[in-house]
């Protein structure tokens, strides 16, 4: 007789590795964030080193909590649970081995260049050319694993979490190719195909879906299997797994634009952006309510189980972050917070709260399993969880209150004119805020840190780890049988196809319309490119990070527009690659600075922001006159940028590094006449100088 089962051995090692790299990367991250929040609070933890920036360090920070920390737990959880929902083991333990190594050298690539100034400057994306293809790469290596198992599976249909998990694989590939079609003009910078509005449009197209296909719907998936596991119930809902999840993936990939409300970005494309973002609150909401729900009947474990209250705090922080970002988007309410620390406020509450507390129980779920011993101390766990949750309460609070402060103090208007027209009397109020924060961050990692030891302690007592052994069909059953959605869970491809159909329609829609410029910009504006000597000169503003601190966006509202001047336009970023609109306001707007300084004044500001704003919490930049500007490098960057379409004529392309020598010279020279040392026409300084008084005087304000 025919066997009919037969034993498999799943595939642990590779979830521990990733459990140990999830937990290695996150004391790197939340201690870069440690710092970087101290930097805003005493700006003397910049270190006067230019590698140790903030604005070198911030995306360093990000790219460490989403892909290092984060990015290790959604593969940890997605090799764990995939091989027990499939009954089945990876395809191929020399992927899966490809697939860790391969992310870790990313991420050490990413440790390496960014404190270095290698940087795109678009958020969740800085990393340069070389890392970008090695994200594709991996990623296809992942994806192939993950498809190569399901069409192996023992299962007959596809349990929800792995529709999350494929939307996560299929979406993210999509979002990341697109928006790094860049080319190269050295061995770690580049210039993106797209340039002002539609690198705006297609950059928070995908900054935004970072968020929703790298830190929600695979964390939801997590959550699908792992919250049912830990409290030995059903999901609460089939029928509601099934509208959470259409809906989501559908609608989430619309939202993008909210980001740039009151901008230069069509208005269509902003009131989509908005009316999406609001219509997200029903299948998030739904989500949640599934998630709890899901305890009916089994409350009393919160008493007693620690995963359980990590679970719980994780989907209300969700249901938290996911009511706050449609708040948001309406456009009232982003008059007030774009821009301020409300935002960061509200990045953290996810990152932190689901995100975080969601990985946390997630590995005091799995530890135990995985090494076959029971957890060490239950009461230390309790601990991490009160003295955590407390760290985050602080961090969100204190950020809330300081964006509040923020956004009042600058619309805040008397008979039109700015009650607080200095803007670093809005610094001042909020430094103390930053301190708050800084002790949040401090009880977080406090907390973290007591679940290293606990988890040290158990480890440390257990046997030599096993791949667990099971018995399963020897086969699986005809994929298709059911009806209705049960029946296009046992169809893995058409599934596949139709979640990238969902996200193919709002990214088309949103996107494709901006790629002809000119319907935007009237055919007689003109606009002047910048000079080699300005390029040169942003690339330096690029590679310190300023856009991290400075916004380059004045919007379509009256106290912006008293302070800074007349609002952005479409034309005035036409040229720019990438666009500098920016996100955060730690410092002014800069897109009508040029001009309104003298070059001394900026050269002194870069040397010691203090001497010329008492107060300021800037870091000092006095590298800048010491190091040489790379004027033989210009002449490619300025004729990469011509084959992208900025009118460089000929004679600037083959000229530019002596056009950009030859007003670096006037500069120069007009530096000493004001005061300043001679010698630094060679330097970064001047370069800086040159683009910095160039901004708002290009053109294209009238259209």
């Amino acid at each position: 007789m025919k066997n009919t089962t037969e034993t498999i051995h799943y595939d642990d090692r590779i979830v521990r590795y990733f459990l140990m790299a999830t937990l290695l990367w996150g004391g790197i991250a939340f201690s870069a964030g440690l710092l970087v929040a101290l930097q805003l609070a005493y700006w003397k933890f910049n270190f006067n080193l230019e590698w140790l920036t903030f604005g070198r360090l911030r995306p360093l920070h990000t790219n460490a909590a989403i892909f290092a920390f984060a990015g290790n737990a959604i593969f940890a959880g997605i090799y764990h649970s995939t091989q027990r929902l499939l009954k089945t083991r990876m395809a191929s333990d020399a992927l899966s081995k490809i697939h860790f190594w391969g992310w870790q050298l990313i991420i050490i690539g990413a440790a390496i260049t960014l404190p270095l100034g290698y940087s795109q400057s678009k958020e969740y994306a800085e990393l340069e050319w070389p890392l970008d293809l090695a994200i594709t790469a991996i990623w296809v290596v992942f994806a192939v694993n993950f498809f190569w198992t399901i069409a192996r599976r023992r299962e007959r249909h596809l349990y929800v979490a792995l529709w999350f998990y494929i939307a996560t694989i299929i979406t993210v590939a999509v979002l990341h190719i697109v928006n790094s079609i860049e080319i190269p003009v050295a061995a770690f910078n580049s210039y993106p195909v797209w340039g002002g509005i539609q690198d705006a449009l297609v950059q928070w197209w995908y900054g935004h879906n970072a968020v929703a296909f790298f830190l929600t719907t695979p964390f939801l998936g997590l959550m699908y299997y792992y919250l049912p596991k830990a409290a030995n119930r059903p999901i609460f809902s089939y029928r509601l797994s099934i509208i959470h999840f259409w809906a989501l993936v559908f609608i989430y990939i619309w939202a993008g634009p909210h980001h740039l409300l009151y901008t230069a970005l069509p208005d269509w494309a902003q009131t989509l952006g908005m009316v999406f973002s609001i219509m997200l609150w029903a299948p998030s909401w739904g989500g949640m309510i599934n998630g709890l729900l899901t305890l009916r009947g089994a409350w009393h474990l919160l008493r007693t189980e620690p995963v359980i209250k990590f679970m719980v705090a994780a989907l209300t922080f969700y249901g938290m972050a996911t009511f706050e970002g449609p708040l948001l988007s309406i456009k009232s309410v982003s008059a007030l917070g774009h821009y301020t620390d409300w935002i960061i406020a509200h990045v953290h509450g996810g990152a932190l709260g689901w995100n975080g507390f969601l990985t946390f129980a997630m590995v005091y779920y799995l530890v135990p399993r995985l090494w076959k011993t029971p957890l060490y101390s239950k009461k230390l766990a309790d601990a991490h969880f009160w003295v955590g949750l407390l760290g985050i309460l602080l961090y969100y609070t204190s950020m809330v209150a300081a964006g509040f402060t923020q956004g009042a103090m600058w619309m805040a208007m008397d008979k039109g004119q700015l009650v607080y027209p200095d803007f670093v009397e809005t610094v001042v109020r909020i430094v103390p805020l930053y301190a708050v924060r800084a002790v949040g961050g401090m009880l977080f990692i406090t907390g973290f840190l007591i679940m290293i030891y606990n988890l040290y302690k158990t480890i440390k007592g257990a046997p030599a780890p096993q791949d667990e052994a099971v018995v399963v069909p020897a086969r699986v059953e005809q994929h298709h049988a059911g009806e209705g959605h049960r029946r296009l869970e046992g169809m893995a491809t058409v599934f596949s196809i139709l979640t990238f159909l969902a996200i193919l329609v709002g990214s088309a829609i949103e996107i494709y319309p901006t790629l002809s410029i000119h319907r935007y910009v009237k055919p007689t504006t003109k606009v002047d490119p910048y000079t080699p000597l300005e390029l040169a000169g942003r690339d330096i503003y690029i590679r310190e990070g300023c856009y991290t601190c400075h916004s380059q966006m004045i919007r379509k509202l009256d106290f912006d527009v008293v302070r800074y001047g007349k609002p952005s336009t479409a034309a005035e970023s036409m040229y720019d690659r990438p666009f500098q609109w920016g996100s955060r306001r730690i410092g002014p707007d800069l897109a009508r600075v040029g001009g309104k300084y003298p070059d001394l004044w900026h050269l002194r500001h870069m040397v010691d922001p203090r001497s010329v704003t008492p107060k300021s919490i800037m870091p000092t930049y006095g590298w800048l006159t010491q190091k040489n500007t790379d004027f033989l490098g210009l002449r490619r960057r300025v004729s990469v940028l011509k084959s992208l379409g900025v009118p460089y004529s000929d004679e600037q392309v083959s000229e530019a590094d002596r056009l950009a020598e030859q007003q670096a010279k006037t500069i120069a020279d007009g530096l000493v006449t004001q005061g300043a040392p001679a010698g630094l026409e060679k330097k970064e300084m001047v370069a800086l100088i040159a683009y910095l008084q160039a901004l708002g005087k290009k053109g294209g304000s009238d259209e």
